[in-house]
């Protein structure tokens, strides 16, 4: 068995603070555009089987046990101590927590508290710009307040992230936009937006991505699988190809998130640019037991030292359970393979 030392979960989100349901906590195993379909269920994925396995015994309880049985013994908890119990069963002891989604999500404070970890805050790029926008009368205040906004952050998070992908895809031009080119572009956006309305302004993305770099924190970039109905294709990390060589020298490293089913692509990226990391995040999670295998494809380019862990779990404190453990028995699988055929040997530089 290969030693991992504690893991810094080095993108995720909160956990919600209510009670749920059978249906409620089914859904969030799986992110798709409805229920399980008749006669099916989503504890019969990847993902559902690893929570059956995980998760149970931090509770009190057998593996695999019956779903219904593991979330009895939830609510007899309670949501805070089934909560505190998971986190602090992870082996997780550092949060860097995106804020950005909307529900009733703890934050980085209360993720501190329930996990007995350190926890950080990651600001989401196109949230931030959105809520400056709610409260900009005109063009010029606008970019005038989101600089402002960015550089405050700056001095609080720890990172910076994009969903530039998601909203509009990653094949973007990867030169900063000039002033009339931004000015113009928030002048459309800005005029035929309502409250609360989403950024999805390919100039206005690529603007936000270039303040973000000249603040020199790490700038985590969502690639490949995201939320349902996601054209994958267009998410595709070897679009920032040309974003990663431009902003190469900088200062700010690039942070690839997820990847998978481009995960190869990430890792090439990683092995080419000095300032490019990669990470599997939500992937191996839902590869479950074939989460080494994907680990070992990811490590075919990527320099094991830019491999980085993360959860990208979202709402279950147990998507962060079976983020780390799958993620430490992938590591112990590849990387013990390994170290028994002869083609490396263990050292302190192991990933």
């Amino acid at each position: 068995m290969i030693e991992t030392p504690s893991l810094v979960d080095q993108y995720c989100h909160g956990v919600l603070r209510t009670e749920l349901g059978l249906g409620t906590f089914e859904a969030h195993l799986s992110r798709t555009e409805g229920p399980a379909a008749p006669g099916t269920t989503f504890f019969d994925t990847q993902t559902g089987f690893a929570v059956r396995r995980w998760c149970p015994p931090l509770l009190g309880l057998e593996p695999h046990c019956p779903p219904a049985h593991y979330l009895a013994r939830r609510r007899e908890l309670g949501v805070l101590e089934s909560g505190r119990r998971l986190l602090r069963g992870s082996g997780i002891t550092t949060y860097l927590v995106d804020t950005g989604l909307p529900g009733d999500l703890t934050g980085p404070g209360e993720m501190a508290s329930a996990g007995a970890a350190d926890a950080h805050e990651v600001v989401r790029l196109e949230l931030l710009a959105e809520q400056v926008a709610d409260t900009s009368g005109t063009v010029e205040s606008f970019l005038a307040n989101l600089a402002e906004s960015v550089h405050g952050a700056a001095s609080n998070a720890v990172a910076f992230t994009s969903v530039a992908g998601m909203r509009h895809g990653l094949a973007l031009a990867p030169e900063p936009p000039g002033p009339g080119e931004v000015r113009g572009a928030a002048g459309r956006w800005l005029a035929g937006r309502r409250v609360g309305g989403e950024l999805s302004d390919p100039v206005l993305l690529r603007h936000l991505l270039w303040i973000a770099v000249a603040s020199g924190l790490p700038l985590q970039l969502h690639a490949g699988v995201g939320e349902p109905g996601l054209r994958i294709d267009r998410t595709d990390p070897a679009l920032l190809t040309d974003f990663a060589r431009a902003t190469a020298g900088l200062g700010t490293d690039l942070v690839l998130l997820h990847g998978y089913p481009y995960h190869r692509h990430a890792a090439h990226l990683a092995g080419v640019y000095p300032h490019v990391y990669a990470d599997l995040g939500a992937a191996l999670v839902r590869t479950g037991a074939r989460a080494a295998a994907v680990l070992a494809e990811i490590l075919e380019l990527a320099p094991f030292g830019k491999l980085l862990f993360s959860s990208g779990a979202h709402g279950l404190p147990e998507l962060h359970v079976v983020g780390a453990r799958l993620f430490r028995e992938a590591l112990a699988r590849v990387l013990g393979t390994w170290v028994a055929e002869g083609a490396r040997v263990t050292s302190s530089s192991s990933p």
